[in-house]
């Protein structure tokens, strides 16, 4: 060979090695054999995913439909409920009860109300103790309220009878001396059935109890009470002074408009002497307990998504250091830190992403299963469903990040010398 072509070939300027690249059809080949190298360690790192984002779907959708049964139940109770307070003595101390004979009629009048009635618990002294005796028992039963009540009361409270029937407007009318009481005070008192005819001592006045009350859907405490006529109390103890209220129970949605006219229609000439409370308003409280339960249930949501996490940053993290022959031979063969970061980050992706489809598909069947047995219509937000497999897909990238990396950083020739 000739000096000039030698030196010619010396001189021409070196092939460029071209870099390496991994194509996206690679990634996804090489992401498949790591996942179904092991599919039960592939199963078992999802079901960390599938958990938390099941749960967050889950709790989500139950968190709503349970919204929307508290909607329904206070629109049924609470928004058909009207309390009016007897104030008279803050204006005046000749009027020891303000509401008249007729107050339970006057505001039935009213366009919406259905049952309405007044009510005092009576002030008893010390020794007029009420027991199922007329002696006192060796067993103490505590102190038990008596409340003297128009029918009215009883009516728009809502009761549930287990035994017996309430006191009506002939009772009260004529004075009877009966009595109607609660499960539980009837237990304290010792009366199981109403076939002896048992009756009520209060002092040394006998009162029948007719009834038993199981459950109240208003004024929970006359369940803890010895309801007893008006007229019979106002005999025996007098009239209260000015501790008596009105309930009130109306039509759904006529609640705030009855708390407005029930002070004019008990005393025209003194409606100042009246206090209507109207049920609060259901906007406000809606929003409130459905926010409190939200910031509840999300809250446990984002804890069992950050323990899935955790799982499968655990099992890459293992996966990682039992590859690291593999992770070295294709470091060796070319393959660069990205590839091996981006293998590992499709890997614990793609586990998420199909542990958050699991989940959100369980999550949805656990609200369905809770609202069939509870009797409820199941509400999930269409949302929550489709964010579900994109949480996934992000836990799984999250816990990806740190042994990903771990995975780039390992060097070739101390992977190949193990």
């Amino acid at each position: 060979m000739k000096r000039p072509e030698l030196l010619g070939r010396l001189l021409r300027p070196a092939r460029q090695v071209e870099a390496s690249r991994l194509s996206f059809r690679d990634l996804v080949a090489e992401s498949v054999a790591g996942m179904t190298q092991r599919p039960t360690r592939s199963l078992l790192t999802s079901i960390g995913t599938v958990l938390g984002v099941g749960t967050f779907v889950a709790v989500l959708g139950l968190t709503a439909t349970a919204s929307s049964q508290i909607d329904e139940r206070f629109n049924a109770l609470m928004a058909t409920e009207v309390t009016v307070e007897d104030v008279a003595r803050e204006h005046t101390e000749f009027v020891d009860l303000a509401f008249p004979r007729d107050a339970g009629e006057r505001a039935e009048q009213l366009n919406g109300v259905q049952h309405a009635g007044v009510y005092w618990p009576v002030q008893l002294k010390a020794e007029n103790s009420v027991r199922s005796a007329p002696v006192d028992g060796l067993v103490d039963t505590g102190p038990i309220q008596v409340v003297a009540a128009s029918p009215g009361v009883l009516e728009a409270a809502g009761p549930s009878l287990s035994q017996g029937r309430i006191f009506d407007d002939w009772h009260d009318r004529t004075g009877q001396r009966v009595a109607v009481i609660g499960a539980g005070t009837a237990a304290r008192l010792g009366i199981s059935t109403l076939d002896t005819q048992p009756a009520v001592f209060v002092g040394d006045e006998a009162f029948l109890v007719i009834g038993i009350v199981d459950d109240v859907r208003r004024e929970a405490e006359l369940l803890l009470s010895v309801v007893v006529p008006r007229t019979a109390a106002q005999e025996i103890w007098g009239a209260p002074r000015g501790n008596a209220k009105m309930l009130i129970s109306t039509d759904l949605g006529a609640a705030t408009q009855i708390a407005a006219e029930a002070p004019s229609a008990l005393s025209p000439a003194h409606p100042d002497y009246f206090r209507a409370t109207p049920p609060p308003d259901p906007k406000t409280l809606r929003s409130k307990v459905t926010q409190d339960l939200d910031q509840l249930f999300l809250l446990l949501a984002v804890i069992c998504l950050f323990i899935g996490t955790v799982g499968i940053a655990n099992t890459t993290l293992v996966s990682v250091l039992e590859r690291t022959g593999e992770i070295g031979l294709r470091r060796a063969l070319g393959a660069r830190a990205r590839h091996i970061t981006a293998q590992f980050l499709s890997e614990s992706g793609t586990l998420g992403a199909l542990g958050g489809l699991v989940g959100a598909s369980l999550g949805v069947l656990t609200v369905v299963a809770v609202a069939l047995a509870r009797d409820w219509t199941p509400v999930i937000h269409p949302a929550t469903v489709a964010a579900a497999p994109c949480v996934g897909l992000a836990t799984g990238l999250l816990a990806g990040l740190y042994p990903a990396w771990r995975a780039s950083r390992i060097q070739p020739v101390e992977a190949l010398r193990r």
